[in-house]
């Protein structure tokens, strides 16, 4: 008889894979966007408006008269020496049919910038940037003769040379001759004529004015010429004084000796007379700042601005005194009294009010981009559900290796989640749910642990059992004696 027994041993299952991870940082790719092109373009306002406050471009409107005037080729030149010198100043010359209807567009306001000359009529709103030349009087008469008073003139022909019918008017106004007959013996020297023309017996002119630049005048050999030929007599301006008192605009000059002539030298002493300032005046409305600029650029390129027929050749800084006929614009005085504001005392307010204001923008582009691109921060309860996870599976293992599989994922999430505190990606929010769950799962794999141990050992012993030699009673007989009753 023979008994079939089986021992049904452990059996294994196959190792399931660990699950994945939850997700631990969260970011906003779309918002990440969004804050770098608005930092860009903050950035762009910020050094465009600086780059605005520092070198922002201004047109400044130059009214002149004809293209071949003085003033006209002074404008060009000083338009010339802007650009030349990277300013952001930037000149626009409008020509006139003559100076006096540029000044009188610059009176309408309708230009920056004119050249006048101190017996025109002064704009109420012009001021002065710099003097640019000076025009002198000079009184000639004929041969050897001399004129002591400009009182004598009112019973001469007198010949007027200059280059405007403006100085016309000027003659008879300080030869106080009103309109009338008399005023007819004051003439306009035509065009090209010489002193010995003008002085010729047959043009019957007792005297001669002209009215020249100064500038021109030293340079002019033509007076040295006639001079030689005994052709005319210097004269002072003894009321040179009364008059500079009397007509405003009028200057006193002194004419040194030899300036018009070496040899001869004419005048052979200092010699008084009168003149005239030739002004680059501007609105009076025009900023301290842009004024001041121009006066230094004009004042330090005075090489580059002078014409070659002498004009504007020494060039002199505006009178600051506040009884100048033209009263100089605040910077240009500022200039000249060297109390220009550097960058820093001009910006330095507006430079903190800036820096305040970034500080501002810059913290408050700080707190959206912490609100909107920051790692979100996990809380350490949701952490629970990985773990109760791990739990759930605990009773699907069947050997020690998974249990230690299992037990590796465990302790991988807690080394997650502390590294997650540490760096701010994991909140305590829920940190003592966390922490049950994790000893309730860690108990569980010791329990499950203590489980498997004890089943292998009973499963080892089952062996053992099965191995130990059995008695073959096959061969047993079984015998019965019969006993006679």
């Amino acid at each position: 008889m023979s008994t079939d027994t089986s021992t049904e041993g452990p059996t294994t299952s196959p190792v399931e894979p660990p699950p994945r991870r939850p997700k631990v940082i969260k970011t906003n790719q779309q918002q990440v966007l969004l804050y770098v092109v608005l930092t860009l373009l903050l950035s762009l306002a910020t050094v465009w408006g600086g780059r605005a406050l520092v070198h922002n471009s201004e047109t400044l409107t130059f009214a002149v008269g004809a293209p071949n005037s003085d003033e006209a080729m002074f404008a060009a030149k000083l338009a010339t020496v802007l650009k030349n010198n990277a300013s952001r100043l930037r000149i626009k010359v409008v020509n006139n049919p003559d100076n006096a209807r540029a000044l009188a567009q610059f009176d309408r306001k309708q230009a920056d910038l004119a050249v006048l000359r101190t017996d025109a009529k002064v704009p109420p709103r012009a001021r002065t940037l710099a003097i640019l030349e000076h025009d002198l009087v000079l009184l000639l008469g004929p041969g050897n003769k001399k004129i002591k008073s400009l009182a004598e003139l009112k019973k001469k022909k007198v010949a007027v040379v200059a280059e405007s019918e403006a100085s016309l008017a000027f003659v008879r106004s300080i030869l106080d001759i009103p309109d009338g007959p008399d005023a007819a013996r004051i003439q306009m020297a035509p065009q090209g004529a010489t002193l010995d023309k003008l002085f010729a017996p047959g043009n019957g002119f007792g005297a001669v004015i002209a009215i020249v630049h100064a500038s021109r005048a030293v340079r002019d050999k033509a007076y040295e010429q006639v001079a030689r030929r005994g052709g005319f007599t210097l004269n002072a301006i003894d009321e040179a004084k009364a008059l500079a008192r009397k007509i405003p605009g009028i200057s006193g000059e002194t004419l040194t000796a030899g300036t018009l002539s070496a040899s001869p030298e004419i005048p052979a002493d200092d010699l008084d007379t009168i003149g005239l300032e030739w002004l680059l005046v501007t609105q009076s409305k025009m900023s301290p700042s842009t004024a001041g600029e121009l006066a230094r650029t004009v004042y330090e390129n005075k090489s580059a601005l002078g014409l070659d027929n002498g004009f504007a050749t020494r060039i002199e800084p505006a009178s600051v005194e506040k009884d100048a006929f033209v009263i100089a614009h605040q910077g240009a005085v500022d200039y000249i009294n060297d109390d220009t504001k550097s960058f820093m005392d001009k910006y330095s307010d507006l430079m903190y009010l800036g820096a305040a204001a970034l500080s501002v923008i810059g913290s408050i582009f700080a707190a959206i981009y912490t609100k909107i691109t920051r790692i979100a921060p996990e809380k350490a309860s949701e952490l629970s559900t990985a773990i109760l996870d791990v739990g759930e599976r605990i009773e699907h293992a069947h050997s020690l290796d998974q249990l230690e599989c299992l037990q590796d994922e465990l302790e991988g999430i807690l080394r997650g989640a502390v590294i997650g505190l540490r760096d701010g990606t994991i909140s305590t929010d829920g940190l003592d749910t966390f922490k049950l769950g994790y000893e309730f799962v860690r108990d569980e794999i010791g329990m499950r642990r203590d489980y498997l141990k004890r089943h292998a050992v009973e499963a080892d012993k089952a062996a053992q059992d099965m191995a130990l030699p059995q008695h073959d009673e096959s061969n047993i007989v079984v015998v019965k004696t019969a006993q006679n009753a």
